[in-house]
């Protein structure tokens, strides 16, 4: 009896629509590094990127020497050795829903504005959203 109730339990397991999926989990990647060190910068996007593409929901923020990479100018150019190009990650993440949380002081002391991330699934964030999309996160990468 007990071989056959192990039998049928397998068998819903085996074909419930979940099984062999991943959940997905919510990943949050802060970034700090720019374009002065175009690796790291273009790793972390490709990080988000390939995050997004296994089905989990991705959120980055932006801050410090990372602000600017949000700039058109910067992701049309910065290319990390091994890590490709940011303008494909870039769109890779926007089309997969990824959301860009840019921290307004960094923002400010680079000259990052409104213009730049106008129509781009961004805004500019306090230290408290940081704080808040840590906490609601399965997962935290800093880059």
């Amino acid at each position: 009896m007990k071989y056959i109730l192990f039998c049928f339990c397998m068998l819903v397991v085996a074909t419930s629509p979940t099984f062999g999926q991943q959940t997905p989990s919510k990943l949050l990647i802060h970034v700090t590094q720019g374009a002065e060190n175009p690796t790291v910068a273009a790793l972390a996007f490709l990080v988000a990127r390939t995050a997004i593409e296994e089905g989990h929901i991705v959120s980055l923020f932006l801050a410090g020497d990372g602000v600017p990479l949000i700039k058109d100018q910067v992701l049309d150019n910065l290319t990390g050795l091994g890590t490709g190009k940011l303008r494909e990650h870039y769109d890779a993440i926007v089309k997969g829903g990824g959301k860009f949380y840019l921290s307004g002081m960094s923002s400010m002391g680079r000259g990052v504005t409104d213009e730049d991330i106008k129509g781009k699934p961004a805004e500019f964030a306090m230290p408290s959203v940081l704080v808040r999309l840590t906490l609601e996160s399965d997962k935290v990468l800093v880059y």
